[in-house]
């Protein structure tokens, strides 16, 4: 009787919910802390059946649960604990994690099961879910971030070696000006020079022959000091933007003769510039001095480059879709190596020895030739000569004709 007592106290105190059912899932006993838990009176519990206590669909499947386990002996919570979900006398809901025994008492089966709240422990999961989360999204901020920074200081990075490239190749520029105008001026005006002074002591003695030599020289002195002077010029002006090709529609093959005709003064010993225009179309929608510029750079440098019997080839054709310009000559040639290096500012191919020279033609013709929509390409082998081609697209016939007009 002492124990009886005694077990009733301790069920009475605990701090967790025990109820009892009978095999039908009636209520025989509830103890304080289970009538708490479910804000119900043990009388309005005793007697019912433990579903009252359940939300759906656990209400409707307990009994059935209950039928389940007595036929097949397969428990999903019987000897194994689950959390679930109560039910308040008012309706809300609140967890539990509940276990339950199979009791065998006076020949008959009872369960009980005890009932402990997880509402604390549900609601300090949901906050640590919550702070996770904000750590997550601050995290994942903080990485983007990050990754900004990463991808600035990579944009940056690339910036200051874009510049410090420029910086490299503009110094080189300068160093190639520096080197190439000392020369290229030094040697004109030092024959200016020279022969000025034997003009000089020639007009003592009237020696005519001497002095129209030394005349021609200090004019072709003065000349070539004039034409590197052009050149620098024309540089400038195509790096500030101040030359803009002007169109109209010209006969090509009448300016290729010309061209042919001025040059001849330069040519060298037994030089001969041979000129051809193939088809019949003659007229053509361009830039005319910028293109009679690109052609005169082209062969003074194949008469420059090339031996004095040699022979400069000069074709022109003009077909419905563009017009082509090739100037091929057997000199020098230009070394493989150099073939990449060619179109830039002051650059020269390393076996021009002591030809003259700025360096800048090949830059400027380039240049001149993009700003008419046009190409320019080359062979060129060592000692076997060079060919150059320009190609520009031509306008269609509407187009000439408004030029024309």
């Amino acid at each position: 009787m002492e124990n009886a007592v005694l077990l009733k106290a301790i069920i009475d105190n605990a701090i967790d919910g025990l109820i009892t059912i009978d095999d039908r899932g009636v209520v025989e006993s509830i103890n304080p802390s289970a009538c708490r838990l479910f804000d119900y009176a043990a009388e309005e519990v005793i007697g019912q059946n433990i579903s009252i206590l359940m939300p759906q669909p656990d209400r409707s499947y307990h009994d059935r649960y209950l039928f389940n386990y007595k036929q097949t002996g397969n428990a999903n919570i019987i000897g194994i604990g689950r959390e679930l979900i109560g039910m308040k006398k008012n309706g809300s809901y609140f967890p539990f994690r509940l276990g339950v025994s199979e009791v065998k008492y006076s020949g008959r089966i009872v369960y009980a099961g005890f009932i402990h709240d997880l509402t604390r422990e549900k609601e300090a999961e949901g906050k640590l879910q919550d702070y996770a989360a904000q750590l997550e999204v601050q995290v994942e901020e903080r990485t983007h971030s990050l990754r900004m920074s990463v991808d600035a200081l990579k944009r940056t990075q690339v910036e200051l070696n874009q510049s410090l490239d420029k910086e490299k190749e503009l110094g080189q520029l300068k160093s190639r000006f520096v080197s190439i105008a000392s020369h290229e001026f030094r040697t004109p005006l030092s024959l200016v020079q020279l022969s000025a002074s034997l003009i000089d002591r020639y007009a003592e003695s009237l020696d005519q022959k001497n002095i129209g030599k030394h005349v021609g020289k200090i004019k072709d002195a003065v000349l070539n000091i004039t034409a590197i002077l052009n050149d620098f010029l024309s540089l400038e002006k195509l790096d500030s933007g101040m030359i803009k090709p002007s169109l109209s529609h010209f006969n090509l093959s009448e300016m290729a003769e010309e061209i042919t005709r001025e040059m001849q003064i330069v040519l060298r010993g037994k030089q001969k510039i041979i000129f051809k225009h193939r088809c019949t179309g003659q007229k053509i929608t361009l830039d005319q001095n910028l293109l009679k510029n690109c052609i005169i750079i082209l062969i003074d440098n194949a008469i420059k480059y090339s031996g004095d019997d040699s022979q400069i080839q000069f074709y022109t054709k003009i077909n419905d879709h563009n017009c082509t310009i090739r100037i091929c000559d057997d000199g020098i040639g230009i070394p493989e190596s150099d073939h990449k290096h060619l179109f830039e500012a002051f650059f020269r191919a390393h076996n021009t020895g002591n030809i003259s020279g700025n360096g800048l033609g090949l830059s400027i013709l380039s240049r001149y030739t993009g700003l008419m929509d046009g190409q320019v390409s080359f062979k060129s082998r060592v000692n076997r000569g060079t060919l150059f081609t320009l190609t520009f697209p031509q306008k269609k016939n509407h187009e000439q004709k408004s030029i024309d007009n």
